[in-house]
């Protein structure tokens, strides 16, 4: 019987999800959880604080301070939502797009390297399997319920 745990472990390993830092972009370290943020922040047109927080299965009080350093980094903007000055929009700054656009490059170069070692065959299966394993999860009463 293969050992399901081991498996994921190793690819958490390979994948780097273990480490404080994710990437150095120009000088600038982020960490894991701050370049999920910026990837929430690019997909979305101006999302609340509270939309990131949730896709992000973060609690508000813990997602407020990565948004604080990242607004004292400058790649974050936090503004007031017009029609309801209580909710906070986050938007990208210049700088904070050309980090989250070279994040999502290096992320997608290190993806193509690592599928070149597959067939087309293999590449699809595996990416099938992943969709697969997500949907799964998304309906999993023990895990990962935050994600939307």
């Amino acid at each position: 019987m293969e050992d399901f745990r081991e498996l994921f472990q190793i690819m958490t390993r390979r994948f780097g999800l273990l480490n404080k830092n994710c990437c150095q972009i120009g000088g600038t370290d982020i960490s894991l959880v701050q370049s999920h943020i910026l990837y929430e922040i690019l997909r979305k047109d101006r999302p609340s604080m509270q939309q990131v927080a949730d896709a992000l299965g973060m609690d508000i009080t813990t997602f407020s301070r990565q948004i604080q350093t990242l607004i004292k980094l400058e790649l974050v903007k936090k503004s007031p939502l017009p029609d309801d000055r209580r909710v906070s929009v986050l938007s990208l700054t210049t700088q904070g797009n050309f980090i989250a656009a070279s994040i999502d490059a290096q992320m997608n170069q290190y993806l193509n390297e690592v599928f070149s070692h597959m067939s087309d065959f293999e590449k699809d299966m595996v990416i099938n399997s992943i969709k697969l394993l997500n949907d799964a999860m998304s309906k999993s009463s023990v895990c990962c319920k935050p994600l939307i």
